[in-house]
C-alpha cells in the first residue's frame, strides 16, 4: 500500500487493521457454498445469511435476516449519528455456481491463498468486497461512533437477477431511506489504478428455441432434405451482426447515447494496452463494432454475445442423428438511451423472420436490467476520490464498466437516492470463472477504502 500524503489518520486506520482476523472470517464466509441458482443449498443460503446477521448484530447494528419468496436477505442498520448523512451499503452473499469443477486448482469452496490472492467461488464477487465494508465499519468502530448512520443491505439472489429485491425494496422503501447507496461489486480499472465508476451496462438476457422435424433423424436417411436445426440455428446466429460487428435487430441502436469527446479524452488517458489485454485472455484479435476503442465497446457500446449452445448428440463417440430442436442463450448489453423491456420485445420479433425455411424459431425471455450512469460532479464521487486518494496516494480514474447490476436502476427509483460504485476488484480476479480470486492487499485496502468513505461522506 503506497502511503498516503494527506497525514495521520490513514497511518492510524492502517495500523490498526487486524488483517489475520479479516482473513480468517472472510475464509468462514468463503466456505458456506452458497450458490443460489441450486436448489440443493437452500440451507447454505440461510447459513450465509445468518452468519452475517451475527457479525453485524455483533457490531452493535440492529439486524435480521428477512425471508422472500426466494433466498433470505440481510438488514441491519446503526443509526448513531443524528444530523449526519445516512450511507446504505449494498452486497450480495450468494455466488455463481463452481462448474466447471475439474479446472479448479483447488477446492472452490476451501479458500487457499497462493502468490498473494485468494482463490475461492465469491472471493471478488461479491463476498470479498461486501465483507470489506463489513470490516471498514468495525475498524472505525474500533476508534469510537460511526461518522454517519449506516444501513446494510446484503442479498441472496443477485447472481439469479435479483427477482425478489425490487419487491423487497418497494415494500421497505421508508427503512431503506439514504442519502446514498454504496455498492462495490465490479472492478477496478488496474492493479495501480483506483477507480470510481460511473456507469453500468444494461442487460437483456433471452433463449432462442428452434425447432425443426417432430423426432431426431438419421442423417443418411433423411440428411440433404430435412431441416437441421442446428444448421439453422448457426445461420441466424450469424445474421444477428454484420461484418463490421454492428447489431442487425432492427431499432436495436435507436436512442443509444453517444460518447462525450471529454469521455473519449479521458479514457484515452488511461493505461490501456490492446495488445496486453488480448494477452491476458490468450487471444491472437479483439473484434468488435468498427469506429470504436477497446476500451469503448467495451463500456459504452451495446454488444450481443451467444453464451450457451445446445442441440443434437453431446456424449462420447458418434451418433449420426438430425436433431429435432435448438437453442441457445444470448445476453445483450445495453447503454444509456436503450431500454431492456424494448430490447427484448425487438429481438422477440426479429428472430422468427430470419429463421430458414423448415424450422421454427421463438425467443423466451429471462432477465434484464436497465443501465446506469452517474453524475461525475456528484459531492458523494468526490468524496469516493478522497478515500481513494488517502488509500492509494494518487486520484481515482473514473471510468464505467461492461458489466451489469440489475437492481442499481431500481435503487435510484424506489429509494430516490443516487449510487456510488466503488469497487476493489480487478478483471483478473476472473468473477464466474474457475479459480475465482481476489487480492490479499485489494481485500484490505477495500477495508480501508471503506472506512475512509464514511469519513469523507460525514464531510
Amino acid at each position: 500500500m503506497t502511503p498516503s500524503p494527506t497525514g495521520s489518520a490513514q497511518t492510524d486506520l492502517a495500523a490498526l487493521l487486524n488483517r489475520e482476523e479479516a482473513e480468517r472470517e472472510l475464509f468462514d464466509l468463503l466456505r458456506i457454498p452458497s450458490v443460489s441458482a441450486d436448489p440443493t443449498h437452500r440451507g447454505d443460503m440461510t447459513r450465509a445469511a445468518e452468519f452475517l446477521r451475527q457479525k453485524l448484530a455483533s457490531l452493535g447494528f440492529t439486524a435480521r435476516v428477512d425471508p422472500t419468496a426466494g433466498h433470505p436477505l440481510v438488514y441491519a442498520e446503526r443509526l448513531s449519528a443524528p444530523g449526519q448523512p445516512t450511507v446504505l451499503i449494498y452486497g450480495h452473499y450468494d455466488v455463481q455456481p463452481e462448474a466447471p469443477l475439474e479446472e479448479w486448482t483447488t477446492p472452490p469452496f476451501e479458500p487457499t491463498v497462493r502468490d498473494g490472492r485468494i482463490y475461492a467461488r465469491g472471493s471478488t464477487d461479491d463476498k470479498g468486497q461486501a465483507y470489506a465494508h463489513v470490516r471498514g465499519v468495525e475498524l472505525l468502530l474500533s476508534q469510537g461512533e460511526l461518522p454517519v448512520n449506516v444501513k446494510f443491505l446484503l442479498e441472496g439472489e443477485e447472481e439469479v437477477g435479483s427477482p425478489n429485491l425490487e419487491p423487497y425494496l418497494r415494500e421497505h422503501a421508508e427503512e431503506l431511506k439514504a442519502d446514498v447507496i454504496v455498492i462495490s461489486d465490479g472492478s477496478r480499472f488496474a492493479p495501480d489504478v483506483p477507480t470510481v465508476t460511473y456507469g453500468l451496462r444494461g442487460l437483456s438476457y433471452v433463449e432462442i428455441h428452434v425447432q425443426g422435424p417432430n423426432r431426431d433423424l438419421h442423417s443418411g436417411a433423411y440428411g440433404g432434405a430435412a431441416p437441421n436445426p442446428i444448421n439453422a440455428l448457426a445461420e441466424m446466429i450469424a445474421k444477428l451482426k454484420d461484418d463490421q460487428g454492428r447489431i442487425t435487430i432492427p431499432g436495436f441502436y435507436d436512442g443509444v447515447e453517444e460518447l462525450t469527446e471529454g469521455e473519449r479524452e479521458m479514457w484515452a488517458k488511461l493505461p490501456h494496452s490492446d495488445e496486453e489485454f488480448a494477452d491476458s485472455i490468450g487471444v491472437p484479435a479483439l473484434p468488435g463494432e468498427a469506429g470504436y476503442s477497446t476500451l469503448e465497446r467495451l463500456w459504452a457500446r451495446p454488444t450481443l454475445d451467444v453464451n450457451g449452445i445446445w442441440g443434437g448428440y453431446q456424449g462420447e463417440g458418434s451418433k449420426t442423428v438430425i436433431p429435432a430442436k435448438a437453442g441457445a442463450k444470448v445476453s445483450m448489453r445495453l447503454v444509456p438511451g436503450q431500454d431492456p423491456d424494448r430490447i427484448t420485445r425487438l429481438i422477440t420479433e426479429y428472430v422468427p423472420t430470419i429463421a430458414p425455411a423448415g424450422v421454427t424459431a421463438e425467443v423466451r425471455a429471462h432477465h434484464g436490467g436497465q443501465p446506469v450512469k452517474v453524475d461525475l460532479d456528484s459531492p458523494y464521487v468526490k468524496a469516493a476520490d478522497r478515500a481513494l486518494t488517502r488509500v492509494y496516494g494518487k486520484p481515482a480514474a473514473f471510468g464505467r464498466t461492461g458489466g451489469s447490476i440489475p437492481i442499481v436502476a431500481a435503487f435510484r427509483s424506489l429509494l430516490g437516492a443516487p449510487v456510488l460504485l466503488v469497487d476493489f476488484g480487478l478483471n483478473e480476479d476472473a468473477p464466474h470463472s474457475p479459480n475465482e480470486s481476489f487480492a490479499v492487499e485489494d481485500y484490505h485496502n477495500g477495508i480501508l477504502t471503506s472506512a475512509y468513505l464514511l469519513q469523507e461522506l460525514a464531510e
